[in-house]
């Protein structure tokens, strides 16, 4: 397997916190040295391993974004 390259550009934030260090966030990362796109994933102290995660464009994060302000927590009973 081809080695990956990755560049954290910008973190914009942190979502959560695992018992072992390992935090779910939200960054600017430039995967094989291209332009930089949002990616959600776990990361480890350090940011020496990764977890599986999503990478999404300008297009794709507006669309989460408004498909989750449509979207009514109390009315699907989740915690």
């Amino acid at each position: 397997m081809a080695d990956l390259k990755y560049e954290i550009t910008k973190t914009l934030g942190v979502l959560s916190e695992g018992s072992k260090g390992w935090q779910k966030e939200i960054n600017l990362v430039s995967w094989n040295e291209r332009k930089p796109k949002i990616d959600i994933r776990d990361w480890g102290p350090e940011h020496e391993k990764m977890g599986k995660g999503m990478t999404l464009n300008n297009e794709e994060w507006n669309k989460l974004k408004e498909l989750l302000e449509g979207i009514d927590l109390e009315a699907l009973e989740i915690e």
